[in-house]
This record gives C-alpha cells, structure tokens and sequence, in this order.
C-alpha cells in the first residue's frame, strides 16, 4: 500500500511578500537583536567558566567545532549546529547550552561551519557531514562516547543536520539520536524569498539540498520541535517533517519520533530549553539521550 501523502510543506499561492515574510522567523518577535546578543553572552560566559577545545575537523573556512568534555569521560555527547539562515552566527554564538548539559555529565560540542554567500549549500552541508563524522570518529579522544551522540540543529542548523544525514545513510546509522528545532527541509519555498540572495540556489539545487524528499530508509529517534509562535510557513514545514517521519518510515518506531511544540517559546529563545529537564523540550531530549546505551547495554 502506497504512503499517505505529506501535508504540505509550504503554498504555492503565495506571493513574494508572503514568502519573505513566512520564512523571516523574526517577524513574529518584537526584535531579533537582544536574541543574538544573548546567544553570545551565554556562549562567552560558558567558556569562561569551563574547559573548552577548539578543534579543526576540516580544512575549509569555519571548518571548527569547540567540544566541551564531560567530567569523568565517556560520556554521551550532544552536538549543537547552530542557524542563522546559512548566512549568519557562528561557532563562537552557538556554546550557551553547554553548561546546561555539562551538568547532567553530558558533554558538548558547538559546530561551525562556512557561511554563504562565500560557500555554498552544497559546501555547507558537507561540511556539516564531515563533522559530525569527525566527532563519531574522534569521540573517545575528547572524553565522549561515540555510541551516544546527539546531533542536535536549529533553524538552518536543522535542515543542515537533516540534510547530512540524508545524504551519508552510514553517518545517519552512527547517530544514536537526532533533534531539529524549527527547521526548513524543503527549500523551494526559502529558493523563492530573500534568503536566496545570499544562498542563489536554483530548482536543482534546492532540491538536491532538501531532506524531505531524500530521507534515509532508516534514521535513528528523532525530537521535532518548533515553538508555537512561529510563522505559518516553519509550521507547515514542520508538520510535513513529522508526517515523513512517522508515515514513511523514515523511523522504524513511530514512538522514537517525538514532537514538541512549545506554546511558550517563539523560534530564536526555544534552544534555550535544550538541556533543561523542566520544559516539554528538555525534557524529550535528556529522554531520548536516557536512551542511549554503552556497548553491552548498559546505559
């Protein structure tokens, strides 16, 4: 029997005006600065206050990750790509979860990566996949395990983690867990507004780039969340996302796809909740982390 079809991920009636605004996550906040600054003040402060290692995974511009271990070691490892539209932030604003996870004996990692317009989207999801590849790979030489990492994406992060897995189905069975926050996965409609100037992607392109129509036949457990003061077109992105998810079987177990949409939370303070047991969002991801065992099956 044939899969239901998807929801839409975006309408096709709209306007330029109504894309632009649709995929301008900013619209719906008062403003977008304070955000920005907080994001950077809470990353300064985590590294003033804990180890932290800026590492090169490869060779292009951006091409870093800082990596915060865990007490003790042999720890399960959250992976944070941080959004801005592909063309904005950076590896230096993306740390303000860490001292939230380090406190559950979690480590951390930041990743940064080349920003359009001077790379483009295909540079910029492998650079996404070689990261997370080089942090599987590398996993035992910062103190984390490589059996227990959760790649974790925001925005245009999630796409980009989405997109990294869909490409590699080998890196997509070595993530032991997957979260996306608020993200684009058909990018039609983003090729159709003003995030195109910097991305100039044509219908190949974004295409090729967009996760939902190439998911991998298996992916590990997923959290889907968005914040519930989003526009409509994140949530229709969002709500094709996780009827792929759960009716193509993209994962196995429709239970190991858990979604959040948090009323309180809007698409830039929603990552806050990430290591926070006490939010609907924390708490999927430290459930999902809970998950994951050491060889031998022991958690």
């Amino acid at each position: 029997m044939a899969p239901p079809p998807l929801p839409p991920s975006w309408d096709p009636e709209w306007d330029p005006a109504t894309l632009d605004r649709e995929y301008s996550p900013s619209s719906c906040v008062p403003a977008l600065q304070p955000y920005l600054d907080e994001y950077a003040a809470r990353s300064a402060d985590a590294r003033a206050r804990h180890e932290v290692r800026r590492l090169r995974y490869g060779p292009g511009a951006g091409e870093t990750v800082d990596v915060f271990p865990a007490a003790g070691g042999d720890a399960p490892l959250h992976v944070f790509v941080h959004g801005g539209n592909w063309q904005a932030l950076t590896v230096d604003d993306s740390a303000f979860a860490a001292p939230g996870f380090l406190a559950g004996g979690v480590a951390f990692a930041a990743v940064g990566y080349p920003l359009a317009p001077g790379a483009t989207l295909d540079e910029i999801v492998a650079a996404v996949g070689r990261c997370l590849r080089w942090l599987h790979g590398n996993a035992a030489d910062v103190g984390a395990d490589p059996a227990r990492l959760q790649a974790c994406g925001h925005s245009a992060g999630a796409h980009l983690v989405a997109a990294a897995l869909a490409a590699d189905e080998a890196l997509a069975g070595a993530v032991a867990g997957v979260v996306l926050l608020s993200g684009m996965y058909d990018l039609e409609p983003v090729r159709r507004s003003y995030v195109n100037d910097a991305l100039r992607l044509d219908r190949d392109a974004a295409r090729r780039n967009s996760p939902l129509p190439h998911l991998p036949p298996r992916l590990p457990p997923v959290v889907l969340a968005r914040g519930g003061n989003e526009t409509r077109g994140y949530a229709m992105q969002h709500d094709a996302m996780l009827a792929a998810l759960r009716g193509r079987g993209a994962v196995s177990d429709a239970a190991a796809v858990v979604e959040v949409v948090d009323p309180r939370r809007n698409h830039f303070d929603l990552p806050y909740d990430l290591p926070d047991p006490a939010t609907p969002l924390g708490a999927a991801v430290l459930a999902q982390l809970g998950t994951f065992s050491r060889p031998g099956g022991e958690p």
